[in-house]
């Protein structure tokens, strides 16, 4: 292994935490999420949705499988969750939260990108 696929995997394997953490608080905190969801106006019908993708985009991230598709969907998901959670810029907790949400994106992004296979 060389020290530059090291760094990759481990880069790719701390944002996968983030994601696999975060469907399986979801898991656990449920009927919180169902409320945090109706807060920001997404209909509770999705959370089984958003939680898949959290589980099934973070464990792919983690694996190395497919990553132009699950990087790829976890950037837009944070695109949508930034905008649609985290718009109260009044706020400086919400708005670090929606710049961190946008600089994840951007990584995740990246990973999509430079895994597609160059001819």
């Amino acid at each position: 292994m060389t020290l530059e696929s090291g760094i990759t995997i481990l880069g790719r394997t701390l944002l996968a935490l983030l994601f696999l953490f975060a469907g399986a608080i979801k898991v656990t905190s449920y009927d919180f999420f169902l409320g945090r969801m109706a807060g920001g106006g997404v209909p509770g019908f999705l959370l089984p949705a958003v939680i898949a993708l959290e589980l099934g985009g973070g464990l792919a991230l983690l694996l190395g499988w497919k990553l132009q598709y699950s990087a790829g969907a976890l950037a837009i998901f944070c695109i949508a969750t930034a905008a649609i959670f985290h718009h109260d810029f009044a706020n400086a907790a919400e708005r670090n939260v929606f710049f961190k949400d946008l600089a994840l994106a951007g990584a995740l992004m990246v990973i999509a990108v430079a895994s597609v296979t160059k001819p």
